[in-house]
């Protein structure tokens, strides 16, 4: 074939055409080798956009059991239907003129709600799409926070010594992988500085296909102790804040350890029933084999359960005069503090905002802007839940303006 032949039949369009197949062809095979099809499986089960509130229904999982007697919030006499009509959140640059809650909450998803309760009883309540206060949802990371109050009460029952212990006390076989996991603590894994080399990363980018792949590994994997065991560094631990959700489930498991217990057994006993919840709450886990839960984001529970969560750290660890988790604990997770980007105990306060308000509060955060936010100066607890994060405004800055707002 002479030189102008092959120079026709390769033309520029055809040359795009082919380099783009084989772009595609070799992020696939990348893919399949890298993730041994955890993404192809994250893919399959959930969808390019990743997992919803109602994915645990196809997922494996445990249920956190609850008790016999259950606690229900009164609705208050006066409800708080001013709300709907109150312009007054601003965050620039978006929002110059005050804005309603509901117009702050406008995006592209339709299935959400939003629950407030003050002095113990629901002052308004109002969801959209096929969600209801009632109805079991993913909350995603504010399992991590529930995770640390767990670890709370392990401590103050004496399985955890310290949370300055070394993770090695509780999982000795760490220690012969690398001299680093001897430095981790329990404190660094509460505070999101253990220097693990591992990432929150939902890229499809060629460059992020390996960090994506430990991502999914940790959310559609089968064993995740396996995975932990094969972790490495890339800073020593306590030395800086990154976030990511391998710590929580490494401080899960260490939990596990400590009590000797199933997570998800400890979590019902400790919780789940003394505070009276009005359902049981699922927690996904790794499979049925190796039965590890993924404590970092796979907890479901409803949002007037969740809500008890907020009234426990509104009253200082006390539950209706028994004590479930110490005062100092709450006080360490939910100060008013600069350091750590303002977080503590996998729990956010608000000191990073732009906004000062005059009555902070706290809150733990879950994708898909699932948010337990507690303002304790107004005795105030404020729940979101949606199938989606795509809302205009960033809810705990919204709930914080609303909180101090002068007619609550």
């Amino acid at each position: 074939m002479k030189y102008t032949d092959f120079e026709a039949i390769m033309s520029p369009e055809r040359m795009s055409k082919m380099f783009s197949f084989l772009k595609l062809s070799i992020i696939v095979l990348v893919c399949l080798f890298l993730a041994s099809c955890a993404i192809i499986r994250g893919q399959i089960a959930d969808g390019p956009s990743g997992p919803s509130s109602y994915s645990f229904e196809h997922h494996a999982h445990d249920t956190i059991v609850n008790g016999a007697t259950t606690f229900s919030f009164p609705y208050a006499n006066q409800q708080a239907e001013w709300i709907d009509t109150l312009h007054f959140f601003t965050q620039p640059p978006a929002y110059k003129r005050p804005r309603t809650m509901w117009e702050a909450l406008d995006g592209k998803t339709d299935t959400q709600g939003v629950l407030i309760i003050q002095n113990d009883s629901i002052v308004y309540e109002k969801c959209q799409g096929d969600i209801s206060t009632d109805r079991i949802a993913t909350v995603f990371s504010v399992s991590k926070s529930i995770t640390s109050l767990l670890c709370g009460i392990a401590v103050d029952e004496g399985y955890i010594k310290s949370i300055d212990d070394p993770v090695t006390d509780y999982l000795p076989e760490l220690k012969q992988k690398n001299d680093m996991w001897q430095k981790l603590t329990i404190r660094h894994l509460l505070d999101m500085r253990s220097g693990l080399d591992f990432d929150d990363t939902y890229s499809l980018r060629l460059k992020d296909l390996k960090r994506l792949n430990a991502m999914a590994k940790l959310n559609y994997g089968k064993n995740i102790m396996k995975q932990i065991r094969g972790l490495k560094f890339e800073n020593e631990p306590g030395t800086m804040y990154k976030y990511e959700s391998m710590t929580s489930e490494i401080l899960g498991i260490v939990i596990q350890r400590a009590t000797g217990q199933r997570f998800v057994d400890y979590l019902s006993e400790k919780v789940w029933i003394p505070l009276q919840m009005e359902s049981p709450a699922i927690i996904n886990i790794d499979s049925r084999k190796y039965d590890m839960p993924h404590t970092f984001g796979g907890i479901s529970t409803t949002m007037k359960d969740l809500a008890k969560i907020g009234r426990l750290y509104l009253n200082k660890g006390m539950w209706n005069g028994t004590r479930i988790v110490s005062e100092e604990w709450i006080r360490l997770s939910t100060e008013y503090n600069t350091e750590n980007d303002g977080y503590h105990m996998n729990w956010y306060n608000t000191s990073w905002m732009d906004y000062t308000p005059e009555y902070p509060g706290f809150y733990a955060y879950g994708i898909r802007a699932q948010v337990l936010y507690v303002n304790p100066y107004k005795n105030l607890i404020m729940i979101r839940f949606g199938k989606r994060d795509d809302t205009y405004a960033f809810i705990p800055y919204m709930f914080e303006m609303l909180s101090n707002n002068e007619r609550f």
